[in-house]
């Protein structure tokens, strides 16, 4: 999945916004006005590694989950900028397969929406 799929797909989830709180290079997406995810290039293109070119995606994740996917998948980190125990970055590097990532952004997305008053809870239920 290279990053316009994941902005798709993020974009494309019932009421999800993309916003730009931190600046033209991170895209958040928002779901009733709560961080669901954040796309941006690697490290935001700082520090001296080869992830210049590789878009990160940071995901809410259950943390068993969360520890569980970085012993899977090399590119699962634990959350760049974020709470380490609740989120996830993923590299957009090719290693993870597209569907594995769409889980992990239903997952996210869910997460958050599950946290949400019942009202908010069920008008996105409706669109899902």
């Amino acid at each position: 999945m290279n990053q316009q799929q994941a902005r798709d797909y993020l974009v494309n989830k019932p009421f999800a916004v993309e916003t730009f709180p931190f600046g033209a290079d991170v895209a958040v997406f928002k779901v009733k006005h709560k961080m669901f995810a954040t796309l941006s290039r690697g490290k935001l293109g700082k520090g001296d590694g080869e992830d210049h070119d590789v878009f990160w995606m940071n995901l809410k994740c259950d943390p068993q989950e969360a520890v569980m996917l970085r012993d899977m998948f090399p590119s699962v980190i634990p959350g760049y900028h974020m709470s380490k125990v609740h989120w996830n970055t993923i590299k957009l590097d090719g290693t993870i397969p597209q569907g594995e990532i769409e889980r992990m952004i239903d997952n996210s997305f869910d997460l958050v929406v599950a946290n949400m008053v019942k009202k908010d809870q069920q008008a996105i239920k409706l669109h899902l």
